[in-house]
């Protein structure tokens, strides 16, 4: 009886233990651009981890972060605008593309940032560079999806590389 009580009790502990090291397995972050033939735009997207996302943001700025806190809202747009414009650049058909912040949303675990780019005609080869959080985790994964006339091509950047090229 003394053994079976010992493994129930066991269990947990083993298990808050193992969980309390890793917050989460694996190290995302996923962009997505589409280009928005009717009103010539490319709509961007940016999804984060927001634990690992305030965690690099606190280091690379040296401030207090928190991405939940709506009185602080306009100080995080500030820096999420400002990270994300660092580590994302987008160059279509050989231009480099001003992105336009339009905010952020946090989504369950994760955090959303908006951008929009105008005057886009047409799109025939995108060339992504993006780095985010690479600096945060040598695991940190990219991926990025291109949405064109309403074909999607995706690929996978796995820190350091960190540049893709898709043409349509």
């Amino acid at each position: 009886m003394a053994c079976i009580l010992f493994k129930w009790l066991l269990l947990p502990f083993v298990w808050f233990s193992l969980g309390a090291k890793t917050s989460h397995p694996i190290f995302v972050s996923v962009t997505e651009i589409e280009h928005n033939a009717r009103d010539k735009t490319l709509e961007v997207s940016c999804k984060i981890f927001t634990d690992d996302f305030e965690k690099a943001l606190r280091k690379a700025y040296k401030t207090h972060v928190d991405l939940q806190d709506d009185k602080i809202k306009p100080t995080m747009n500030k820096l999420v605008n400002d990270y994300v414009q660092k580590h994302v650049k987008i160059n279509v058909d050989g231009k480099l593309v001003a992105l336009k912040y339009l905010g952020f949303e946090k989504i369950e675990e994760g955090i959303y940032s908006y951008f929009e780019a105008d005057n886009i005609n047409t799109v025939k080869k995108v060339i992504v560079s993006n780095n985010i959080l690479f600096e945060y985790s040598r695991q940190q994964i990219s991926l990025v999806h291109v949405i064109v006339g309403g074909n999607r091509q995706s690929t996978k950047l796995n820190n350091p590389e960190s540049i893709a090229s898709i043409e349509f």
